[in-house]
């Protein structure tokens, strides 16, 4: 089976004054059909945020490019573009006078499987012809409360402390990282990289309805006109990565002897 790979990055500055989130895609030089998806809302006030999100898509890349991923070191290869980046976030304290911090979603999209990895809360949904498979589940201290079952996730989600986070990259401790995969892969598979001013807007079910609807572009577009009509004038910044696979149909009507041989 062989699939397409429609991608598409969309960004807005929202109410702020400055854009603190970086996003990128990135293709891997030697390896085809393998790609990295990477988001990061930064922190820390005036550039240090920036600075901070912007060390997060340059470690993720650099590693990404360097080794080539497999099955057997992709953990391994995802948690050192989240930990090279706290070390450069970090260092960077003594080369400004800022305390920046940053969340990290990185995914990873080779031949069969995708495989990801994040600190924060900013998320990634996997979605399958509109339906929710998965979705990280943020670290932050109200998402502590629904995993030991104080809070649902609908009290959650209107939380006043929802944006309270108990790990992030540039943070005195070691970032926490948490893995997830999906393989086989399938046509109609839709991953969805975005910050929490996205997301925030939303519910799991509705940005499974857009992303099945529309072509990539457009969902992007949708979602962020819709995240800024419902900010009403205090929105964040917002930031967003579609990776969607599409199953390339067969021409039957090719004669057998045109048809490449099976490899």
């Amino acid at each position: 089976m062989s699939f397409t790979i429609e991608t598409c990055t969309a960004q807005h500055i929202g109410d702020r004054h400055e854009h603190q989130d970086r996003v990128g895609l990135f293709a891997h030089p030697a390896q085809k059909g393998t790609l990295l998806a990477v988001l990061a809302d930064g922190m820390g006030g005036h550039t240090g945020g920036a600075l901070a999100a912007e060390q997060v898509i340059q470690s993720a890349k650099q590693c990404f490019q360097v080794n080539p991923p497999a099955s057997a070191n992709i953990e391994e290869m995802l948690a050192a573009g989240i930990n090279d980046a706290h070390d450069g976030i970090k260092l960077s304290r003594f080369t400004s006078e800022q305390d920046p911090h940053s969340t990290a979603c990185l995914l990873i999209l080779q031949p069969g499987r995708a495989d990801w990895a994040y600190c924060g809360d900013s998320r990634i949904y996997h979605y399958r012809d509109g339906v929710k498979v998965s979705r990280t589940y943020d670290h932050s201290h109200v998402m502590n409360l629904v995993k030991m079952g104080y809070l649902t996730e609908e009290q959650a989600e209107n939380h006043p402390q929802k944006n309270l986070l108990i790990s992030c990259l540039g943070d005195n401790e070691p970032p926490k990282i948490d893995f997830g995969s999906t393989l086989p892969l399938s046509g109609g598979d839709c991953f969805l990289l975005c910050s929490d001013g996205l997301w925030a807007y939303f519910s799991d079910d509705e940005l499974g309805r857009v992303l099945h609807e529309f072509p990539v572009r457009q969902a992007a577009e949708i979602l962020i006109n819709s995240a800024r009509d419902r900010a009403k004038g205090r929105g964040d910044n917002c930031s967003l990565a579609i990776v969607r696979l599409k199953e390339i149909e067969e021409d039957k009507n090719v004669p057998l002897w045109k048809k490449p041989a099976a490899k």
